[in-house]
């Protein structure tokens, strides 16, 4: 199966059938793999792209972002419902928010692209910033020491992954060494991870 016919059954199975209040790029760049730009059209169609990156730039990348775990876990649907209500309903403030979100994507794909990866950490920070301001539960008390604890002690940018309200955070270390302990002295468990550029492919069949 074509990774868009995949990533089109998934949205229908989620948004249509299941009705969660999710968007779409989770199915797509699961099913897509790799570092891949989505352009998501007003007639439901989805444009798939791979980034232009140099290889030193997307090893760096890969060597330089670290995941932690917050020790929260929490159902997305509660904290997407809001946003999409607000968002359906037209509220501008959500609106403006959103489309400030999609020129950080653009300019986050022009950061990687262009190898210069301090900009990218300071893209991540400028959205978590505004990412907090959807929902009042999108952050908490502790994320918001662990981020303060990241950022100095060798962060360069950091944002919480998902929906929000816990699950992972992830930042790009300038010092990964100086992070990594603190961090683990804060009680985080680090997750490693590695770029996948195969997408959703069969590892059974009966």
């Amino acid at each position: 199966m074509h990774p868009q016919e995949l990533a089109e059954q998934a949205c229908r199975i989620e948004i249509d059938t299941l009705g969660e209040p999710v968007g779409k790029q989770d199915q797509y760049i699961a099913s897509f793999g790799g570092i891949t730009c989505f352009r998501f059209l007003p007639n439901e169609q989805v444009e798939a792209s791979p980034l232009k990156i140099a290889t030193e730039t997307l090893y760096s990348l890969e060597d330089n972002l670290l995941l932690f775990f917050t020790n929260y876990s929490r159902t997305a649907s509660d904290i997407l419902r809001e946003q999409d209500q607000k968002s359906r309903a037209s509220d501008a403030e959500m609106i403006s928010n959103l489309h400030f979100i999609k020129e950080l994507g653009r300019k986050s794909r022009e950061s990687l692209e262009q190898g210069d990866l301090a900009q990218f950490a300071e893209l991540m920070n400028v959205h978590w910033e505004h990412k907090k301001r959807r929902s009042v539960r999108m952050s908490n008390d502790h994320i918001e020491q662990w981020y303060a604890l990241a950022c100095a002690n060798g962060a360069l940018g950091g944002k919480v992954v998902g929906a929000g309200g816990g699950g992972f955070l992830m930042f790009y270390a300038d010092d990964k060494v100086r992070l990594r302990a603190a961090m683990r002295e804060a009680g985080l468990q680090e997750v490693r991870f590695r770029f996948d550029f195969e997408g959703t492919k069969v590892v059974a069949q009966s």
